[in-house]
């Protein structure tokens, strides 16, 4: 099988599922691991984390290859690197989409965190091809010394890959995602215009700014934006779209058990952003979800605080922010994005952000 892999810190499942969609409207049997799911020749199956353990990936890997897929396209988590997960796959290519701040509860600093992207990048073979957005500011780091043939892409800085496609994925990110999805394809061989065809028409993965109209104009949108990078794109995306009356109310909170660092950053970058921020539970874990919106709040200045709502039930905080809206309004809601549980001492509870979201605003379109 070409085995292409997919590591960076936003953007992961975007690519990977594009590439997916890519290749099989292209009438290629193929295979995606990562986030959202697995799918295994048009059977999709739950996935547990990002990238699974060695046995698990290559038993996906060997049921893939017995029912004739042609193409694998694989999330590489920075974990996986580290553990080992996919020592002894050969990858025909791999693709950097950027490094910004998180899992630092694991790697402990941002160093330790690229070291870890770029041993992805140091194990590929002479014959693949490594593709990294050169307008990251760790891009071009990442390629350097390696064996695999380089390529880059972006808008701001010369690279291979710049041209405009055709989307129906919104945002600046979104643009990143699919210019490195047409060159990872274009590289692989396959023609430059039945791919921009197909980008032309792909929907957005499960959960990657997923929109919900109401009837009475209210737009909602489902994102798993947990990073401050992340959550920074999307909400500067909304403020693009909305007109000079329109609000931005903005549901979210942070993972327990996850790295800490972040919260802070992340509430001022929510607050900043919205003009409405109700801080509430993500999946709190074994952490309390008070002390951790308790942390979300300890950068906040007297006028952004001002923004904030504290609604720890994250049900109760999706319907407030709807009745808060006004036609026209944008209600994001944050963090979860495909998920459809919640983990709280332990437990899954069910709980997705889509469905409460429509029955919180009720008529839709």
């Amino acid at each position: 099988m070409t085995v292409v892999g997919v590591t960076g810190t936003n953007g992961k499942t975007t690519v990977a599922t594009l590439l997916y969609g890519v290749f099989t409207g292209l009438g290629y049997k193929c295979g995606l691991i990562g986030t959202t799911g697995n799918i295994v020749a048009g059977v999709e199956s739950a996935a547990k984390c990002t990238t699974p353990g060695a046995i698990e990936l290559n038993k996906l890997l060997n049921e893939m290859a017995s029912k004739g897929c042609s193409h694998a396209f694989i999330e590489v988590s920075s974990h996986a690197m580290v553990e080992s997960r996919i020592s002894g796959i050969k990858f025909a290519g791999g693709i950097f989409t950027n490094l910004t701040q998180d899992h630092l509860d694991f790697h402990k600093n941002m160093a330790n965190y690229f070291q870890a992207k770029r041993k992805f990048f140091e194990r590929l073979p002479a014959s693949a091809f490594a593709v990294s957005n050169v307008d990251d500011q760790y891009g071009a780091q990442m390629l350097l010394g390696i064996k695999a043939r380089q390529f880059t892409y972006g808008f701001t800085n010369p690279a291979d890959f710049s041209q405009k496609l055709a989307s129906k994925l919104l945002g600046d990110f979104n643009s990143y995602n699919v210019l490195a999805v047409y060159a990872m394809a274009t590289l692989l061989g396959e023609d430059p215009c039945k791919v921009k065809e197909l980008l032309k028409i792909a929907e957005p993965p499960k959960g990657r700014f997923n929109c919900v109209a109401s009837s009475n104009g209210i737009t909602g949108i489902v994102d798993y934006a947990h990073t401050p990078d992340a959550l920074a794109n999307v909400l500067k995306t909304i403020n693009r779209l909305r007109k000079k009356n329109q609000q931005v109310i903005l549901v979210f909170g942070c993972g327990g058990d996850r790295d800490p660092i972040k919260r802070p950053i992340m509430g001022k970058i929510g607050c900043e952003l919205s003009d409405i921020a109700i801080f509430t539970a993500d999946n709190p874990r074994n952490e309390d979800p008070v002390r951790i919106i308790e942390q979300l709040q300890s950068d906040l200045t007297a006028p952004l605080h001002d923004k904030v709502r504290i609604i720890p039930d994250r049900r109760e905080a999706i319907a407030a922010a709807v009745k808060l809206a006004k036609a026209g309004d944008y209600v994001l809601l944050a963090g979860k994005g495909h998920e459809t549980y919640q983990e709280i001492q332990g437990r899954k509870h069910y709980f997705c952000d889509s469905q409460e979201l429509k029955e919180a605003l009720g008529g839709l379109t």
